[in-house]
Order: structure tokens, then sequence, then C-alpha cells
């Protein structure tokens, strides 16, 4: 009955943070691509929202999915392909959209709570740090394929760890299965069952009993195998995507990724809540780190024969991420990366005791979670742009990078009746028969970064500002009298 009540408190909880949520700038990538057109052919002159509706709808073929993808994306498949059928069958809305990892996630904790049961962890606690956490919360409503591929990983390890007590290498096989689709949602995850099997091999690697040596390389192998069905596949995206996105990420320097790992591990478990503490920020951090290690000192005292492996498999994101960095130049870093680790750190911190050290860790945590659902310095800026904007007057909206993740997320939060003119570069229209123009100042990308002081520069020429937010700027015609 517990344990029921605890799965509905985490569908409500995704639920409703995925409702209050702005749309993102990622999302909108995912959005587009399961409507026929990754680039959506905005018109050039004025239009409102209601005009662009169909825009937001459709039903691609798998191969346009796969061909967009192919030349203009980093990410392999099957996510979006579940996505498009899922919109189809459903609802073509923002929050269906985010619903489909919602439910995702929720088949993951299940997932998570067979695994918890078989490894004689307290499986409540295991669901609670693990909803809780930041990233995982995060990435559980956002119509990106992080769900997908958590929940596949999580899938792949209960199966793995049921083969430990049946010794059935078909359930190797299977977990390698999933393992390998969950890479074929998204290419980090494989870190993961690397980590899982790494592990397994390495326990007692000298064993005496050579029966038991063979058992572990045998379903070493057969998850191994499972997991190389997917490799072509994989490649046949990655091969194609992997110049697609050069400068997303700045250069490697071992130091400032090492920084960025820590600060955004830290992230995926207790979110903002530095940000929110205002002249008190310091010492929040402080008492961040004091919890961390307070509770890091609790698992390696009162550690488990499965703690090994638990810890490098959460640890092998992280590994990965930094090998990555080496390999290609660069710093691949995010909370959502950082988020595969957190059902296996909560996994490791339900075993902690006392209890009331595990309970603060969960009290901590709730309170992150509260300021991803309402905190505005969590959330991106397009939806609050769109709300500052006055309703009766033209918005120049940049294009940002090729049209979408700032466009989108804008237009879907705007006012239907919203007049707006999307802006490439800063090549302005003729807008001289608006009395008055607001442009929305979002520079969050390469793009848009750019074009907004340039845009800026041209509006001096012709208007004065008038009015201000802190994500639009407001300008009437020279030589016209300035209204109230």
């Amino acid at each position: 009955m517990r344990l029921a009540a605890t799965f509905l408190f985490a569908a409500a909880l995704l639920t409703t943070i995925a409702a209050l949520r702005p749309p993102e700038y990622d999302e909108a990538y995912s959005i587009f691509l399961t409507t026929a057109h990754a680039r959506p052919p905005w018109p050039t002159g004025i239009f409102t929202p209601v005009d662009v509706t169909a825009l937001f709808t459709g039903h691609p073929s798998f191969t346009q999915i796969a061909n967009n993808l192919r030349s203009g994306d980093v990410h392999p498949p099957l996510y979006f392909c579940l996505l498009n059928e899922w919109r189809h069958l459903t609802n073509p809305s923002w929050f269906a959209a985010r619903l489909f990892s919602v439910l995702i996630s929720l088949a993951g904790l299940t997932a998570l709570a067979s695994a918890a049961r078989l490894m004689k962890i307290p499986v409540i606690p295991t669901i609670l740090i693990t909803v809780l956490a930041y990233g995982f919360a995060y990435t559980s409503i956002t119509a990106r394929g992080f769900a997908l591929a958590q929940s596949l990983n999580l899938l792949g390890f209960a199966l793995y760890i049921r083969h430990s007590r049946t010794s059935r290498n078909l359930l190797t096989f299977a977990a390698g299965l999933a393992f390998g689709a969950a890479s074929f949602t998204n290419y980090l995850a494989i870190f993961t069952p690397l980590g899982l099997l790494t592990s397994h091999l390495l326990i007692h690697p000298f064993s005496r009993h050579s029966r038991e040596s063979g058992n572990r390389l045998t379903s070493t192998f057969t998850a191994a195998l499972g997991i190389a069905i997917f490799l072509p596949a994989n490649l046949y995206f990655f091969l194609a995507q992997r110049s697609s996105r050069t400068g997303q990420f700045t250069p490697f320097h071992l130091t400032h990724a090492l920084a960025l790992l820590a600060k955004d591990q830290a992230a995926a478990l207790f979110g903002g809540l530095p940000l929110y503490a205002g002249n008190f920020t310091l010492l929040v951090i402080i008492a961040l780190a004091t919890l961390s290690i307070i509770c890091l000192i609790a698992i390696l005292k009162h550690r488990s024969p499965a703690t090994f492996t638990l810890a490098l498999t959460a640890a092998a994101t992280s590994l990965g991420l930094l090998i990555l960095g080496i390999i290609f130049n660069n710093t691949p870093i995010e909370i959502r990366y950082c988020a595969f680790s957190l059902p296996f750190i909560g996994l490791l911190c339900a075993q902690i005791k006392p209890a009331i050290l595990r309970n603060t860790l969960i009290a901590t945590e709730a309170l992150s979670i509260i300021g991803l659902a309402l905190a505005p310095s969590t959330a991106q800026p397009q939806a609050a742009a769109a709300e500052q904007a006055p309703p009766n007057i033209l918005v120049l909206l940049p294009t940002g990078n090729d049209g979408v993740g700032i466009p989108g997320p804008f237009i879907e939060a705007a006012r239907r009746n919203q007049r707006i003119i999307l802006i490439h570069d800063a090549a302005l229209p003729d807008l001289s028969a608006e009395p008055r123009i607001t442009l929305a100042t979002l520079a969050i990308d390469n793009e848009s970064k750019q074009a907004i002081p340039n845009i800026e520069a041209e509006l001096a020429k012709h208007w004065q500002l008038v009015g201000e937010t802190p994500l639009t700027r407001t300008y009437q015609q020279r030589g016209l009298h300035q209204q109230p």
C-alpha cells in the first residue's frame, strides 16, 4: 500500500511539474521533428500563433525522421519515432509530449523498485531519492529522449540483477537488448551498462572457482551481445551526425571539466537551491556540501556487497563524459547527462543509516523540486518573454540558430492573437506602418547573441526606446508623441 502511494505521489509530482514548466529550447526540436518539418517554414511576414497552428502538428514517416536526424541532429531515432506515434494517437500538444516522458519515467521507476527489492535495498527510499532528484525529475518531464534512455537502462539493470539471482543467461541477453535500445535513444546511455558490466568483471576477478568465473564471463558476453545488435544502427546515425554541431561545447580543459562536472552533478541532486538563497547562497552551498560528505561517509561505513557495483555504475557516466572530452576536445557536461547516474545514487543512499540522515537528504531534494516547478531562475526565458510582450504591439522575434529553439517555445506560450515577425540576423523589414514595436531580447544561442545587439543598433536609428522589461524592449517611431 505504501509503495502504491509512493508511485501515485511520483506520478502526481511529475505531471504537475510537466504542466507548470514553460516550453524549452531543445523540446522544440522534438516537437517539430515529429511534425514532418524539422525546420519549420515560418511565414516571412507578420503572423499570429493561430496562423501557424498547423506547423505544430503532423505525422511524419520513420524515413523522414531518420533523414532529418542524420542531416541535422546528434541523436539516434528511437525516442522520436515513439513520440511521433504517441502524438499521433493522443494529442499533438506540448504537454501531451511531456506526458509521454512522465509515463516512461514511471515505468523506469517500476524497474528500479524491482532491482532494489532483489538487492534487498529499501524500495520506497530508493524511489523517493530518485524521483526527488532535480536531474531525474527534470529529464522525466521534458519532451526529449532522456527519460526513455534512462528507463531502458533501468530495465536492463533490473534484468541483469535478476540474472544474478537465477543464473539464466537469457536474462542477461534481454538486459543487453534493453541497454542497446537505450543507446539507440541517447548515445550517452551506453556508459551505464559499461559501468555495470565492468563492475561485474572486477568483483572477485580471480575466483578460485573456474565455474564461477566462467559464468561471470558468459553473462557479460551475452549482455554485450545484446548491446552489440544495436551497434550498426547507432553507427549509421552517429557517423552521419558527427560534425553537425561543431562548437556546441567549449574546448576541453581538465580543471574546468572537473569543476563543471562537480557543479552539474551536485545540481542534478539538489537543483538550484543556492540560486534561491539570496544572501545566504554561500551558506546553502556549504550545507549541501556537508550533507553530501556525511552521506558519502555513511554509505562507505554501512556498505553492502552491492556498493561497488552501484558506485561504479553511478560513476560511469561522469567518467565517460571526461573520456569523450579528452578524445573530441570538448566539454559535453550538462545536468541532464549527469542524471543517468541518479537512480544508482538513489540505491546507494537508500541504504544510509541512521534513517534521519536519509530523510534529511529526501527533504533537501524536495525543496529543490519546488524550485523546479515554480522558480523562474531555473526556467528558460522564451515563455516569460511572451508574457512580458505588450498584447497589441508587433513583436520582433529573433530566429536564433535555425528557427526552432527560440521561436517554437515563444510562439507556443504567446497569446493566440499576438502579432509576431521573425528577424534573421539584423535585417529589419519595413516597419513604417507600426507606431510601436517590441523586441524580444532573447539572446540564448550563438545567432541570437550576435543578432540582438545589431538589431538594437538598427532600431536606435529611427526608433526611440519607451519601455523595457527584463526580456523585452519597446520602441516608438521617432517624431511620434509618446502614448501613455
